[in-house]
């Protein structure tokens, strides 16, 4: 016996179709209800995971545990710059010539950008700004190597990407005879925190490698400024470790 959905007998069944006198609006409504509904509950599930997730980014590092992590082998190479504004920050596509390596795993360098305040905290201290290096390995596997600010003098690499940040969120812009060196973000020690996180906006999605390195750069308070005349602070606060272990290398 089969399963009745509540259509009445006296309407006629046509091939294909359980309400052939439907018409193309009322099932396209339909369709478009059932997608809705279905990204609703999407959203809902990613705002949960946002919310209540167990591994999120960024966080407060207050014990780290000294551990023999492996060390960090950059490959960074120069190349045109391509940067957009996004609404948010400023975020350069540096190609697909820059590589970390990191134990056995090689990650290719996808884009940075930058955070305002830097999100990751050291034992309760805010930094005023971080760069975002985010990488993906082989297997598909993200990684964020975070680079810290403190205020002091003005710093060369910011320099050379301030003055060409577009007006607009428009896309990516391809800047004549300019140059983004990736290699110009690294600290001289490259001793390093590490931590299982996530995403930082939605959908949050957890597994990511987070790298923070333990020395930061500096940045110009005139600097911070210009910035802070182009974007809003653009970073969540720490989340809870919720029994997370970060380790530093030494």
């Amino acid at each position: 016996m089969g399963v009745d959905f509540g259509v009445p007998r006296s309407v006629p069944r046509a091939k294909g179709s359980e309400f052939p006198e439907m018409s193309c609006r009322v099932r396209w409504r339909i369709a478009l209800g059932w997608a809705l509904l279905v990204a609703s509950g999407a959203a809902a599930a990613e705002a949960a995971l946002c919310q209540h997730g167990h591994r999120q980014s960024p966080v407060d590092i207050v014990a780290p545990v000294r551990a023999r992590l492996a060390p960090l082998e950059f490959d960074y190479r120069s190349a045109p710059l391509t940067i957009a504004n996004d609404g948010h920050t400023a975020r350069v596509r540096p190609g697909n010539s820059s590589r970390l390596k990191v134990g056995r795993e090689t990650y290719t360098l996808q884009q940075f950008h930058f955070h305002t305040p830097g999100g990751d905290r050291l034992a309760g201290e805010e930094f005023p700004m971080a760069a975002h290096l985010l990488h993906k390995g082989r297997s598909g596997q993200l990684l964020a190597q975070v680079v810290w600010f403190r205020l002091g003098a003005e710093n060369p690499a910011l320099k050379a990407l301030l003055p060409h940040i577009p007006a607009n969120a428009d896309g990516d812009h391809r800047i004549a005879g300019a140059v983004a060196d990736p290699n110009a973000l690294l600290p001289a020690r490259k001793t390093y925190y590490r931590y299982d996180g996530s995403l930082t906006a939605s959908p949050c999605t957890e597994g990511v490698t987070w790298l923070v390195m333990q020395q930061a750069l500096e940045l110009s308070p005139e600097q911070l400024r210009v910035w802070r005349t182009r974007f809003a602070d653009n970073i969540r606060p720490p989340q809870p470790l919720h029994g997370r272990v970060v380790h530093e290398s030494w």
